[in-house]
C-alpha cells in the first residue's frame, strides 16, 4: 500500500462523531438539499436534451439546404452540450458546482475553456 492509500487497519477514526454514520447522513440537511437540486437538474436535463435535439435538426437542415454550417447554430449546440455535460457532472457527484440556474452561469458557445 502507498502512503496515500493506507491499509484499512490504519484508517483514522474520528471519535468526535456520535451515533451511526448512516443515520447522520440521512438526517443531513445538505444531503436532502442536494437531492432536491438533483431532481430539479433532472428536469433541466430533459429540457436541455430536447433543446439540443431541436438544434441538431435545425443544424442538419441548414447544412442540407445551404451546404455550409451556421455559426450561431453551432455555438448554440456547443452551449447546450456543455450545459448537459455540467448537469451530468453535478448529478453524478463529479462536481459540486451547481449548473445554471441553480448556481452557475450559462456556458458559453465557444468550444475553448472546457
Amino acid at each position: 500500500m502507498s502512503k496515500d492509500n493506507p491499509p484499512a487497519d490504519h484508517v483514522f477514526v474520528d471519535d468526535n462523531k456520535t451515533g451511526n454514520p448512516i443515520e447522520e447522513n440521512i438526517k443531513s440537511g445538505a444531503t436532502w438539499l442536494r437531492c432536491l437540486f438533483i431532481l430539479v437538474s433532472c428536469v433541466l436535463f430533459s429540457v436541455a436534451l430536447f433543446a439540443g435535439s431541436v438544434i441538431v435538426v435545425l443544424g442538419f437542415f441548414y447544412v442540407l439546404f445551404t451546404g455550409e454550417v451556421n455559426i450561431q447554430i453551432r455555438a448554440a449546440g456547443q452551449s447546450v452540450a456543455t450545459y448537459i455535460y455540467d448537469i451530468g457532472r453535478y448529478m453524478t457527484f463529479n462536481s459540486d458546482e451547481k449548473p445554471f440556474p441553480l448556481g452557475g452561469e450559462w456556458p458559453s458557445g465557444s468550444s475553448e475553456g472546457k
